[in-house]
């Protein structure tokens, strides 16, 4: 039965995706169900196709600490720029080091927070959600 397997996903995988559409369609009629686009995929060899893993689209950003002395207004002031915070709870925040900056933001504003901390002289982390 494993031969049986590994000849028919051999043969899916050189379908194109024009074919595989074809098939989808005659399967659904066949078996009177309704495929989904993953189970298509799947069936047709995605291990080839697919990305090793998705990549997280939301992401947390960690300012790292300890932050350096002689740089911390600058930080504050990046930390105030990038959060809304007023200047007592921005430094509170740096003082306080690792802490949050966002719970959740996007790729692009994630890696614009990261920029500013670090052109600032912090470090700040980003972990995909």
């Amino acid at each position: 039965m494993t031969q049986q397997l590994e000849e028919l996903v051999e043969k899916l995988s050189q379908l194109s995706v024009l074919d595989m559409a074809k098939l989808k369609e005659q399967l659904e009629a066949k078996w009177g169900v309704k495929a989904a686009v993953a189970t298509v995929a799947a069936s047709a060899g995605a291990a080839e196709a697919a990305a090793p893993a998705a990549e997280s689209t939301e992401f947390k950003v960690t300012l790292e600490g300890p932050v350096p002395d002689d740089k911390k207004i600058g930080i504050i002031k990046a930390v105030r720029e990038v959060t809304g915070l007023g200047l007592k709870e921005a430094k509170e925040l740096v003082e306080g080091a690792p802490k949050d900056l966002k719970a959740s933001a996007p790729k692009a504003e994630a890696e614009e927070i990261q920029k500013k901390i670090t052109a600032a002289g912090g470090k700040a982390t980003l972990k995909g959600l």
